[in-house]
């Protein structure tokens, strides 16, 4: 049975009001980009694509007006093409390998034609893809994430019958509760998850593998299992006050910005991010958006050591955040809620290692405190299934078929790659259902080890 999704998101909520900086093309915009591009023979933005869409096709099709081609084309390739053309790092992916940045000048705008093509299609309700043949298979996906979701698309197609359990209300990752909303709203995001389960599989919202749902019975009930349950909760820093009201970590504060009606930033002027990565670029530029005066980002090294992307460090400089290089927290202070943030500076010492400069602490008063350092990989799960071997907190898997060791388990997205984007989830998510399909109907199947709790 294919349950309707719960659409509980409220219109009074922070991220309607935030706008989207990349707005849709038009008809005559489209065309117009569209025909600027080269067709290379070689195409070197596809091979820049985890998901190998053939960008030259679809532009192709939009500048000859075929632009129901160019969505299909599109969606073949990458079922989640819709989100992905509007949240992917294009300047270093794509269009980074666009040959027009080796003749100085603009690259093909990509993504927004991506995104003019496939919302072409969901506003009319095009459907290119419908259920495989029924092999009498069952598969269960853990995680309503882009992985799972393009798991369970490319499983469908199939023939197998594939059902997702999500711990949450509403299903679709990150891309639901953590993407910046300047990149994608989380209405949209919805929307792309109700076009891609239109196919014929099932979604389980609040069923918590593990918690409602014991792992191993549902390892018993169904012929293999997808792992597809991304990250866990922001790390901790274990800073003296960051128990504080008022010090948050960035994924839980974009997840409110993004689904809780009423909440408001009221009365914060100074805000202080701290960390390197994308996810402190991106609630620093959501900061900014929503109106704080004063946005700080705060990073232990150097511009050259960030885990972030340099287009999005020089939007966030030009949309007015201040950058503090080489300088760490050392202790939250305010007494019933955040009012500062004492730091201390850095630097390399002779061997190589970071260390804090003695006598050089700094305060930044601060209203806000948001921990952008990472988040924590989901261990009470995962430590809980015998047969995983993880590295770094990350799930080892066969990296041409998804599959863990020699059972019936398969696991995609951010908890095999760390937090990569939602082009590399749905990449992988697709290629473990070739995966599982091959291990299903017994190609080159390995002995079957049963997968289950310790």
């Amino acid at each position: 049975m294919i349950r309707p999704l719960p659409v509980a998101l409220s219109a009074d909520r922070l991220e309607a009001g935030i706008p989207d900086l990349k707005p849709l093309l038009t008809e005559s915009q489209a065309i117009v980009e569209a025909n600027r591009c080269l067709y290379c023979h070689d195409a070197p933005c596809i091979q820049a694509c985890p998901t190998a869409i053939n960008v030259p096709e679809f532009i192709k099709r939009i500048g000859t007006g075929n632009v129901e081609g160019a969505a299909k084309t599109i969606l073949e390739a990458n079922i989640l093409g819709h989100s992905c053309a509007s949240v992917c790092p294009v300047e270093v992916l794509c269009a980074g390998a666009c040959v027009y940045n080796e003749l100085q000048e603009p690259a093909i705008m990509i993504g927004r034609l991506q995104r003019y093509a496939t919302t072409y299609a969901y506003d009319r309700g095009l459907r290119f893809f419908g259920k495989g043949q029924s092999t009498g298979f069952r598969v269960a996906l853990v995680g309503a994430g882009p992985a799972s979701l393009a798991c369970a698309h490319e499983l469908t197609r199939l023939g197998h019958e594939a059902v997702v359990f999500e711990g949450r209300a509403l299903p679709g990752g990150l891309n639901v509760t953590g993407i910046a909303p300047y990149k994608l709203h989380a209405r949209e995001a919805l929307r792309e998850v109700e076009y891609i389960q239109q196919i014929g599989f099932e979604i389980r919202p609040n069923v918590l593998v593990g918690r409602d749902l014991p792992f191993d019975e549902l390892a018993s009930d169904f012929d293999a299992v997808f792992l597809g349950v991304g990250l866990g909760p922001d790390s901790r820093l274990d800073l003296p006050g960051e128990d504080l009201p008022g010090c948050v970590g960035a994924v839980a504060l974009i997840e409110r910005i993004k689904n809780e009606a009423g909440f408001r930033l009221s009365g914060v002027t100074r805000a202080v991010v701290i960390g390197g990565g994308n996810t402190a670029l991106d609630a620093v530029r959501e900061l900014s958006a929503l109106g704080v005066p004063h946005v700080t980002m705060l990073y232990r090294r150097g511009e050259a050591e960030m885990t972030g992307y340099s287009h999005e460090l020089a939007a966030a400089k030009r949309e007015g955040a201040e950058v503090r290089f080489w300088a760490a927290p050392v202790a939250i202070e305010g007494q019933d809620r955040v009012s500062a943030l004492r730091c201390e500076r850095t630097r390399i010492d002779s061997d190589g290692k970071l260390e804090r400069i003695p006598g050089s602490a700094f305060v930044l008063d601060a209203d806000l405190v948001v921990k952008a350092t990472g988040q924590e990989k989901l261990a009470t799960l995962l430590s809980g299934i015998a047969g995983l071997t993880l590295e770094r907190g990350r799930v080892v898997v066969d990296p041409e078929t998804a599959q863990v060791g020699r059972s019936k388990l398969f696991a995609g997205g951010d908890c095999s790659n760390g937090g990569k984007e939602v082009v590399n989830a749905a990449a992988e998510g697709k290629r473990a259902a070739k995966g599982i399909d091959a291990y299903l109907k017994g190609v080159a199947r390995p002995a079957n080890l049963e997968v289950s709790a310790r």
